[in-house]
């Protein structure tokens, strides 16, 4: 964040009363249907502030660029839409990076526009001028689809419109646009962006790829699906879930797909990836349908999965093809490929096995998992996430951080109605309370209740504890459940288990609940006994609000060590 205001790198004199490089930005962002942009002001991107005060575009303020990235992310995730992002040249837009690594791993369509220094800075000069990085697009380029440059006002509306294109077609994610600061502010003649199209790009499968994939589907004996975070990115849900009845094939869905496919079928494994009994049920399947996963480090409970079926992976990302395992390769948009392979496919006999029966199976699956939690003593933490989920109202979307509370989510969280959001893409800390704010003003752009839930850890929520400023400043309706245990509690359990003792865990932390009111949002601290009440009175409160629950919640025992 620019906060020097200073002279280092004064900015040039704009003319007063005629359009700039910053209208043409905004114009062109209007025109593809954007409402709102999150970001904090830079010196070097006063054009593009200055234009917005003249267009109805919302902006959000945040109080660091991580967090504004985080939102833009929660913005796209909860309505569908691209989110955007403004950033200032040097420290504001590596500040981002973090953010951002969070949306190019998880796929979430976003439309990056940085500053720059003035054109004379940049190439191998180095003249000195405040926030000037060697190459700042080359920082973006491992978070980042790609990263274009903009040297003339009259490319910024091809460019802004490429670059939604690009966020928006299959495999999604951000995309990176700079434009320099005398490119914002000096007067254009371009005229007036009046509409501007981006449609994202065809992705289907090739034909000869999903015959074989039916073909093989078809003699079929004991199938089984993946469902990962492409299936609701690729909108498969309909298409999912006619294929798992049509082959009677249990269906499991990793953190990123929670919610893919109905918690409550009798063909659900739910989302208990990271489940031995589970895992057995998909090395046991003759042909294992893994759709929109790379069949990574959870999904596949820490590489301990071993398939002794074929296995047809589909993936709009060509990278994730086979990325952990041989498989029938299918580079698809999820949705098409799902679609074609529905369209191609009838109704099975279930009973193609003697003996074999899928739900049961299923139902008998999910009996092994809930004695194996029996046996270790997690009646508190079970009854606390069971709380929780009884209290959110059922379309409410909810955003979580990387903490305990949500490694218990990833497995046993029904999103219902709602959506669930979670931090696994790149699973940085800092994500729950931004990633809702986010949302919660995209609900609002969209005429949708905007009430939404996140949670934090104690450790987690220092990463984004400014931000209960952009909720007062905003009004903005988020509960923010903090579960303070007084330490990094995962980073506790994992060296506890590895050498006994654990080391730099401990944390000093602030009275969350004073801390809050300070911000004047009101803020309430409950015994875990208490947080069913508790959440209910908050999630109908006005505006954002805090719950404290002061408590050591216990992750269930691995069981990719047993192996």
């Amino acid at each position: 964040m620019d906060i020097t205001g200073g002279a280092a790198s004064a900015p040039p004199t704009p003319v007063s009363g005629q359009r700039n490089g910053g209208d043409l930005v905004v114009e062109t962002l209007s025109a593809l249907g954007a409402t709102t942009v999150f970001g904090i002001p830079g010196q070097h991107a006063l054009g593009l502030f200055d234009a917005l005060s003249r267009s109805d575009l919302r902006f959000v303020s945040s109080r660091v660029e991580n967090n504004s990235a985080f939102a833009a992310d929660g913005f796209s995730r909860a309505t569908g839409d691209v989110g955007v992002l403004f950033l200032s040249t040097g420290p504001g837009a590596l500040t981002s990076l973090a953010g951002l690594q969070e949306a190019y791993a998880t796929g979430v369509p976003m439309v990056v526009v940085a500053s720059q220094i003035p054109l004379e800075g940049l190439g191998a000069r180095r003249k000195g001028m405040l926030h000037q990085l060697d190459d700042q697009k080359a920082s973006a380029a491992n978070v980042t689809k790609s990263q274009r440059l903009i040297q003339h006002a009259s490319g910024i509306p091809s460019a802004i419109q490429d670059a939604w294109t690009e966020a928006v077609s299959s495999p999604q994610g951000p995309v990176w646009v700079e434009v320099p600061q005398n490119v914002l502010l000096d007067p254009v003649m371009v005229p007036e962006v009046e509409d501007a199209l981006a449609e994202p790009f065809d992705n289907p499968p090739r034909i000869e790829l999903v015959r074989e994939a039916v073909a093989w589907l078809k003699d079929s004996r004991r199938p089984a699906i993946v469902a990962g975070g492409g299936t609701r990115r690729g909108r498969a849900e309909k298409w999912l879930l006619s294929i798992a009845e049509k082959l009677g094939a249990p269906v499991v869905c990793s953190p990123g797909g929670n919610g893919a496919f109905p918690w409550t079928h009798e063909l659900s494994l739910q989302s208990w990836v990271e489940d031995r009994h589970v895992t057995e049920v998909l090395e046991d399947a003759d042909v294992l349908l893994v759709v929109g996963s790379s069949l990574g480090e959870v999904t596949s409970n820490y590489f301990t999965l071993e398939p002794r079926g074929r296995i047809i992976q589909i993936d709009a990302e060509p990278r994730v093809l086979e990325s952990n395992r041989p498989a029938l390769g299918i580079r698809a948009d999820a949705g098409q490929a799902l679609a074609a392979l529905d369209a191609a496919l009838e109704p099975l006999d279930r009973d193609r096995e003697p003996g074999y029966d899928a739900a049961a199976l299923v139902g008998g699956t999910l009996a092994k998992v809930r004695s194996r939690l029996d046996a270790q003593d997690l009646a508190k933490e079970r009854a606390f996430l069971q709380d929780i989920r009884d209290a959110v109202p059922s379309g409410m979307q909810t955003f979580w951080d990387m903490t305990i509370s949500a490694y218990w989510a990833w497995s046993c969280w029904d999103a219902r109605e709602g959506q669930f959001h979670s931090a696994q893409g790149a699973g940085g800390l800092g994500f729950g309370f931004p990633g809702a704010i986010g949302g919660s003003v995209g609900l609002e752009s969209r005429g949708l209740p905007a009430r939404v839930l996140a949670v934090s850890g104690d450790g987690s929520a220092m990463y984004s504890i400014a931000e209960l400023a952009t909720a007062r400043q905003h009004d903005i309706p988020v509960t923010w459940l903090i579960v303070d245990d007084g330490g990094y509690g995962i980073l506790r359990e994992y060296m506890e288990g590895a050498f006994g003792k654990a080391t730099a865990t401990e944390l000093a932390r602030p009275d969350f609940v004073a801390l809050a009111e300070s911000f004047g949002v009101p803020a309430r601290r409950v015994a875990p006994e208490d947080i069913g009440t508790a959440l209910r009175e908050s999630l109908e409160a006005e505006g954002p609000n805090v719950v404290v629950v002061e408590t050591l919640v216990r992750l269930f025992a691995p069981t990719h060590l047993d192996q």
